[in-house]
């Protein structure tokens, strides 16, 4: 059995101390991909950064015609969000339906982008969409970043 430590973040800045702290620590918000990987023992972190609560990254927020979206936020929160709806239907859409209930309360917006599965649905809405992908050091072009 592969050890693993378990720390939930509080803050952007505690999640990249805790990150920092372990060889080969991973962040987990969703872990739609990650934990069936790790159970599959294909990946054996030495720990695990919970970032699922940190509201610094989780919401959606319209202004104009800028969307931005955190990177926590659940599949449910994008397909249900009537402000996203009303000026992104497609995006809304499309949340609404990934995997199934229990993947789509889970798994989040910046997991399945950050995973960039050939085979996901965001990562084709991002190129589609001329998205730019915001990190905490740089933005990103999604034709750069896929």
């Amino acid at each position: 059995m592969y050890e693993t430590s378990y720390h939930r973040a509080t803050s952007i800045e505690q999640a990249k101390t805790l990150l920092q702290g372990g060889e080969d620590a991973l962040l987990l918000a969703g872990g739609q991909t990650l934990i069936p990987t790790m159970k599959a023992r294909l990946a054996a972190p030495s720990a695990l950064v919970d970032i699922s609560k940190i509201e610094a990254i989780s919401g959606i927020c319209i202004e104009g015609n800028e969307i931005s979206i955190g990177a926590a936020t659940t599949h449910s929160k994008v397909a249900g969000s009537a402000e996203l709806r009303a000026v992104c239907p497609a995006l809304c859409d499309l949340a609404a339906n990934i995997g199934d209930p229990a993947v789509r309360n889970r798994g989040t917006l910046g997991g399945s982008i950050a995973n960039n599965d050939p085979a996901a649905e965001y990562p084709a809405a991002m190129l589609a969409l001329d998205a730019v992908i915001v990190t905490d050091a740089r933005e990103i072009a999604a034709d750069d970043f896929f």
